[in-house]
């Protein structure tokens, strides 16, 4: 993509407005705890240390915003007690201007590393320090300064103390993660009635699983509703593609297969309920039809053998997935008359089922605050806890070809020199260049863009209304902090529309609240304009002089999803081969390993889709098929887990052997896709063909139970693997006018 294409979708993407749910509510609480701190600040202390408290409750507020399974006082707190902290060693080394470029620096280098530890601790970092350049300047004395720390961590304090006493829809957040979870399964299921290997996108799941993190304290506190049904849903996926699959499900057409899609039908109205029951807090209702398809036949059953048997884990797992939606737990006296339905066969993948979940809840309620199951809830540090971790994340990136680094070391030389510019610049209130480009400053190229252009455009049409109503009205102190807080309950409201609406309300609630502090808008306004545009400008130079573009590094990120992949396949035939000796984690830790690079792998290539680099290495075709061929290993491996053997199961030799093949061939296969060669699977092969021969051991004959779905898998598997190394083969013959070495742009 050329730099000028690239400036185009970049402004574009950088001005669009969108259309999200608002949080009215949400909104007016925090611009009440605003306005409580400044009319108590003007009341007491003047305007100079209101406009600072203004500073404190508005940044403290800013954060609770942000996309964090954080508890929202939590992270009123942390933004309140950091920028006090800031803004107090900020004005002792202010007088000396070599001592504070230095110390700022530093700053916004921490703050740039802080994104190693998530965007909500990235950007609270960044804007504590774009803050702190202004509020430095307010205090007149160290014990001033003291003062105006003071107040500022009282902001947070009252931002932090009204999420407690008037909490809108507790545990929200949480709710809607694991609601997403089960629709995204429901939608799924419906799916699959019609598409047999449809694709699913797993992260709804991966969004539920980071929502289960929480504390000791949190577990105490969550509802009912919220525990366990995130493993159901994990546990349910498997089994619809299992039913579904006509390779290892029932056959594509006929009496079988009309049965699985009115189980797929009944699955999907089934999640759908519990879904709006968890989001809402409301009893689940039930559709009779679901109900009815749902009960086990006495006899005359339709499924038969493996499909049998996933057919009763599915129902077992639909009820307590209910019966977890309504809070009311697991309880053994559900699912009898099922269970008496069942053959001496097929009782036993049942009763496995619902006595696991069965254990899960017991366990919860005797000790509510530890694990109860792996898949019920994950341990979250608390904030001090956090600190050695977030240690550890921020030197995992002190190497050369980190992203992460590289942004802290642009947006630390870009706020030091856009410090010195300002303040040589004979406009006044230069710290507005540094704090303009490290709000729009991100380690990536398209956020970076794109934010610095609605930040301009917002500033410019924010100042303008901003200015053009102080010219009509006129407003004196009171007037303005009222303008002020209204400004900021309007970014409240509109934040997730998109940053450039933000900053209008931004840039208004800057020229009321300077304006509170006497400040005339000609004295602010022209400045800021301009001062603005240069911290922008210098932020996209950056960039550009000094960039991390992800373009070059897609083949290593496909390289690292192929290795979860194969090892996810690994492991699943790991089991298969010793289903007594096999660590029971192993599958669920590969998976979830699979899932993480795949969520790389996409967000690498969004990255990518915008950058002006011409292509290295993956052109746009392959770009497109080898994440189809990966996606299809994925689904193999999950056929077969959906059918993993019990632990008293006799053993399938030939699957270690598979799976030790499969582990040999990785990591070159991984190197070589590295290296821009086409991956092979030779000793995989080898495995395979000679097992198909009867040269592994294995029993003469059509293959039955385990050994018919670990030799089907396995085929399945080799397909996948294969068709991976037909899309990165580059010496394959590309039909005339194919994309092929074409740049990997947009079209």
């Amino acid at each position: 993509m050329s730099w000028l294409q690239a400036l185009k979708d970049t402004a574009r993407s950088g001005l669009t407005v969108e259309r999200q749910r608002l949080d009215p509510l949400v909104a007016v609480r925090a611009a009440v705890g605003l306005a409580l701190l400044v009319g108590a600040a003007l009341h007491f202390f003047g305007p100079a240390v209101a406009a600072s408290s203004a500073f404190g409750a508005f940044q403290a507020a800013l954060a609770t915003f942000q996309r964090s399974w954080r508890t929202r006082p939590v992270l009123a707190l942390a933004s309140g007690a950091s920028l006090a902290v800031t803004t107090f060693v900020g004005y002792l080394t202010g007088s000396h201007q070599i001592l504070f470029v230095g110390l700022l620096a530093l700053w916004t280098f921490l703050a740039g590393m802080a994104w190693a530890i998530g965007p909500t601790a990235g950007m609270i970092a960044s804007s504590n320090v774009a803050i702190m350049l202004v509020t430095v300047t307010l205090p007149t004395s160290v014990s001033a300064a003291a003062g105006h720390a003071g107040m500022i961590m009282v902001g947070g304090i009252v931002q932090a103390a009204l999420i407690v006493l008037f909490p809108v829809r507790r545990w929200g957040a949480q709710r809607d993660a694991l609601a997403d979870a089960l629709a995204a399964e429901a939608d799924y299921a419906r799916r699959l009635r019609h598409d047999p290997v449809a694709p699913f996108d797993p992260e709804p799941l991966m969004a539920a699983r980071s929502a289960a993190a929480i504390t000791p304290r949190q577990a105490r506190r969550r509802p009912a509703e919220l525990h366990g049904a995130r493993g159901l849903a994990e546990r349910i996926r498997p089994v619809l593609a299992s039913l579904a699959d006509p390779a290892l499900g029932v056959p594509a057409e006929g009496e079988e297969r009309a049965r699985v899609r009115e189980l797929l039908a009944a699955a999907g109205t089934t999640l759908d309920a519990a879904a709006r029951a968890v989001r809402h807090g409301e009893p689940v209702t039930m559709s009779p039809a679901a109900l009815a398809v749902l009960a086990l036949p006495k006899e005359g059953a339709v499924l038969t053998g493996p499909a049998r048997r996933a057919e009763s884990r599915l129902i077992a797992l639909l009820r307590d997935v209910v019966e977890t939606a309504r809070g009311t737990g697991t309880t053994d006296a559900v699912g009898t008359e099922d269970r008496r339905n069942l053959k001496d066969e097929d009782r036993s993948a049942y009763v496995t089922a619902r006595h696991a979940a069965v254990r899960a809840a017991r366990r919860v309620a005797r000790h509510p605050e530890h694990r109860a199951d792996p898949d019920d809830h994950l341990h979250r540090p608390t904030v001090l806890e956090l600190i050695p971790v977030a240690l550890r994340l921020m030197r995992a990136e002190l190497r050369r070809d980190s992203p992460v680094l590289r942004h802290a070391l642009r947006v630390a030389a870009v706020a030091s020199t856009g410090y010195v510019l300002g303040t040589a610049l004979p406009l006044g209130h230069g710290y507005w260049v540094p704090m303009a480009a490290v709000m729009v400053m991100r380690p990536d190229f398209s956020q970076t863009y794109s934010r610095a252009v609605a930040r301009f455009g917002g500033t410019l049409l924010g100042v303008a209304l901003a200015t053009g109503l102080v010219q009509l009205a006129h407003p004196g102190t009171e007037l303005s902090a009222a303008l002020a807080v209204v400004s900021a309950f309007l970014m409240f409201l509109l934040l997730r529309t998109g940053y450039a609406v933000s900053q209008v309300c931004v840039a208004a609630y800057v020229v009321f609240l300077l304006g509170m502090g006497g400040l005339q808008w000609t004295q602010t306004v022209p400045e800021r304009v301009v001062l603005t545009l240069a911290g922008g400008l210098l932020a996209m130079l950056a960039y550009a002089v000094y960039p991390a573009w992800e373009t070059p590094r897609l083949r290593t990120r496909l390289a690292d999803w192929l290795v979860a992949d194969v090892r996810y396949a690994s492991a699943v035939l790991q089991r298969y081969a010793d289903p007594a000796g096999a660590p029971a984690d192993a599958v669920r830790e590969a998976l979830l390993a699979t899932r993480e690079a795949r969520v790389a792998w996409k967000d690498a290539l969004e990255r990518a889709a915008n950058e002006p680099v011409r292509h290295r290495g993956l052109s746009r075709a392959a770009a497109a098929d080898a994440p189809h061929a990966l996606a299809q290993v994925a689904r193999v491996a999950m056929l077969m887990e959906a059918h993993l053997p019990a632990r008293d199961t006799h053993p399938v030799p030939a699957a270690a052997t598979l799976a030790k093949a499969l582990r040999a061939d990785v990591d070159a296969a991984a190197r070589a896709v590295r290296e821009r060669r086409a991956p092979r699977w030779d000793a995989f092969r080898a495995a395979l063909e000679a097992w198909r021969a009867g040269e592994t051991g294995a029993a003469a004959g059509e293959p039955t139970g385990d050994d018919k779905v670990v030799r089907k898998g396995a085929g399945l598997l080799l397909e996948a693997l294969d068709e991976l190394t037909d899309a990165l083969d580059a010496e394959r013959p590309r039909p005339k006018g194919d994309a092929g070495d074409a740049a990997l742009t947009k079209p």
